[in-house]
């Protein structure tokens, strides 16, 4: 029998479930390491971003965010409603490897070597030949088929703890379109070049992975040198016998001459600490080059600086390569064991991990998929001209873009292009910590960037080499916790040893690669369903649409405190590159659409941050330019959308106003000629989220969509559609 689903049902529903706190926190069982973790409590001295007094920071290898979560419940994963349009009536899901069609499948432990899933080119050439400006249609082709591979909780079991347990980063973006070191450059200095030196970027691998000759290295500063010289305490532990390759410091002048005749590690087996000390008195840089571990005690250093009570106020970690997560030496496995081992090790102290924040995210994502469109400046036309627009002075874009040779010394670099340098693809990142606890997804845009932006909050540094574009996009990773009144709240993680990640790692090296789905047999993945808290966001945007009689017009206005990339296709224009469309806080921007040569036809599909989307459907020619027009603003004191319907025509119009999520809605409003009219919609009840489309009656093809969540300055929860509609399913 039907079941009679309700507004009110619905309601009800969202209501207990956000007082619950999440089901997806709550369903959890935690291993002990997590579990440790939850139950200290934060030091709440000044309710402040100043009672953190270290942050530790964990840079991995070469996962993308889809790949690690595209099927966990409450993120922007597969389940997003709203995915870039491609030809033919496919979307983003559904790319070609130019034989076929390969949607996001199963890297299945069970089936096959998982665990160890071959790596996928990710240099420039290629990871602009897969991003293609934003079209995003041929992933495999540029990145190989199992770039489309994707793991669930039984591969990653401790990762999709920690996401359950603390913050989870959804719309957190590698620095740059390419590989390994420009990403960690960025990461490490806030540039892979331009605004430091003024003059060389690096684009591909370093070529000064290892010490050597001081003249043969990277000469911009460096975010440690300026903790360094405002008397921040800072140390980088790595192993330089093997720390993956993946300490972009050793490739700059500074470090290079604080190392210059300095052997790179101890005897195995002496201490290590008083010589590592001694140098650091000496040569204050050379803790960010030479050796700060022992050979074989994995995170000595770090356990034993816990241990005396002289972890550093700001601390990177370079693991060695088996457990860096990377594709080609490591596995999830083996890099879930190094996390915990980190976890344990900085919970060993309740004092210590009280005032604590540890950062764990990646370098870049490999050429492993992801389906959301970066952030990137806009990119420019085969004659030059903008696809998009900026509200900021173009002048201060120029170090965003790759026109700039490549540094001296160097080799393996590709010529300049003009192409965009980023940001690029999401990667996975955790916010663990005492503030940031209790199953939580931060959706505001991040990059690497982020980090140094968060330090520069917390210790008062600034990293002079951040772009303008970058200030103006990305947040501070501030929004993903709460100082005020840390959750206290503790969900009730699945605890591995070394010897068994190890043991796994190894078993799946002997099985063979798990083969991709057969055309006719693969299937989209399904999302878990469960509702996931969701940090307040700073964005109030707002796109609108005017007919002309010629064109159509959008019009972009950001009143919110973030600035915000809205990206614009032309679903009848596929083929062409879509405009972005950067627009600072406080700050509005317009763009128009010659639309001749589509008999006054349009259909503009528009993307923002947490899922904002608005679809424009229509023809000039049916209204001449002066037809009915949706206005929405958000009255954020009384949580209620209102849609300004108006009526520019010559006669009255009927307006079919309708929900595509949340709520059964179905209203009609008849507008007078050169009228105006407001319909008040409450979304209080629906955690703030919106979905409505409204139609002309006397229009065919007129449509408008209006879809995102009002930010009303609160915690909230993340999108419930999905979880709704399994729920309430007939």
């Amino acid at each position: 029998m039907e079941r009679h689903v309700t507004d009110k049902s619905r309601r009800d529903f969202l209501k207990s479930s956000a007082a619950l706190g999440g089901a997806a926190a709550a369903a959890t069982v935690f291993p002990d390491a997590i579990r440790k973790a939850l139950a200290i409590e934060a030091n709440n001295a000044t309710k402040s971003i100043m009672d953190v007094e270290h942050v530790v920071i964990l840079m991995q290898e070469n996962r993308a965010f889809d790949h690690y979560f595209g099927t966990m419940a409450g993120v922007r994963g597969y389940g997003d409603r709203f995915p870039i349009p491609l030809p033919g009536g496919r979307d983003v899901f559904s790319q070609s490897n130019g034989e076929r069609i390969i949607l996001p499948y199963h890297l299945d432990q069970n089936k096959g070597n998982a665990q160890r899933v071959t790596g996928t080119p990710h240099s420039w050439s290629n990871c602009h030949a897969a991003w293609d400006h934003g079209r995003i249609t041929e992933w495999p082709l540029h990145k190989e088929n199992q770039s489309m591979g994707y793991y669930t909780e039984t591969e990653i079991p401790f990762q999709r703890a920690l996401a359950d347990a603390f913050t989870l980063c959804d719309n957190y973006h590698c620095a740059t379109q390419t590989g390994t070191h420009p990403n960690r450059i960025y990461h490490w200095t806030g540039t892979n070049g331009p605004t430091g030196s003024g003059e060389a970027v690096v684009m591909n691998e370093n070529r000064f992975a290892l010490i050597g000759p001081s003249f043969r290295g990277y000469d911009w500063m460096t975010y440690p040198e300026r903790l360094q010289d405002a008397g921040v305490s800072w140390k980088l532990y790595q192993n330089m016998p093997d720390n993956s390759g993946c300490n972009p410091l050793v490739g700059f002048r500074n470090y290079r001459a604080a190392s210059a005749g300095v052997g790179n590690s101890p005897i195995d087996g002496l201490p290590w600490w008083p010589y590592v000390e001694a140098m650091d008195a000496h040569q204050p840089l050379y803790k960010g080059a030479g050796n700060t571990m022992p050979v074989r005690g994995l995170l000595g250093t770090l356990d034993l600086d816990v241990r005396r009570g002289k972890l550093p106020q700001v601390s990177w970690i370079v693991p060695p390569s088996i457990y860096c997560e990377h594709p080609s030496v490591s596995s999830p496995v083996q890099g879930a064991w190094y996390v915990q081992r980190i976890l344990e090790i900085l919970t060993s102290d309740e004092e210590t991990w009280s005032k604590t924040v540890f950062i764990v995210n990646y370098d870049e994502n490999d050429g492993f998929f992801d389906h959301v469109p970066p952030p990137a400046v806009f990119s420019r036309n085969a004659d030059g001209s903008a696809a998009g627009g900026t509200t900021m002075d173009e002048g201060l874009l120029g170090s965003e873009y790759f026109t700039h040779p490549a540094p001296e010394h160097t080799d393996n670099q590709p010529e300049p292009d003009g192409r965009p340098y980023g940001p690029g693809p999401r990667v996975p990142c955790f916010v663990i910590s005492p503030w940031s606890r209790g199953g939580w997804v931060a959706s505001e845009t991040f990059d690497h960037s982020s980090v140094l932006r968060f330090l520069e909050t917390r210790f008062g540094v600034i990293e002079s080499n951040i772009s303008p574009y970058r200030r103006a996009i990305c947040g501070d990773l501030t929004s993903c916790f709460d100082f005020v009144s840390p959750n206290t709240s503790v969900p009730s993680l699945p605890t591995r040893s070394k010897a068994s990640a190890d043991a796994l790692r190894l078993s799946q090296d002997f099985r063979s690669q798990i083969e991709i789905p057969d055309e006719a047999s693969q299937r989209m993945p399904k999302p878990a369903v469960a509702l996931r808290r969701s940090r307040a966001l700073p964005y109030e945007l707002y796109v609108d649409a005017t007919e002309k009689t010629d064109g159509i017009a959008l019009r972009f206005r950001n009143t919110g405190t973030a600035g915000a990339v809205f990206h614009v296709y032309d679903r009848l224009h596929l083929d062409r590159i879509p405009r972005r469309y950067m627009v600072e806080a406080g700050k509005r921007l317009g763009a128009t659409w010659d639309l001749g040569t589509d008999g006054g036809a349009y259909d503009l599909w528009v993307l923002g941050p947490n899922a904002y989307h608005r679809h424009f459907t229509g023809s000039v020619a049916a209204t001449g330019g002066a037809g009915p027009e949706i206005a929405v603003v958000y009255d954020k004191a009384h949580q209620c959308l209102n849609l300004r319907l108006s009526n520019d025509g010559a006669r009255s119009c009927q307006f079919k106003v309708e929900a595509n999520a949340y709520e059964a809605l179905s209203r009609t409003v008849r507008v007078g000629a050169g009228a105006s009219e407001v319909l008040r919609l409450s979304l209080g009840d629906q955690g703030n989220w919106y979905d409505y489309t409204v139609t002309v009656a006397e229009l065919d093809g007129f449509s408008r969509r209006f879809a995102g969540r009002m930010e009303v300055g609160r915690d909230g929860i993340a999108d419930p559609a999905a979880v709704l509609d399994e729920i309430f399913a007939g």
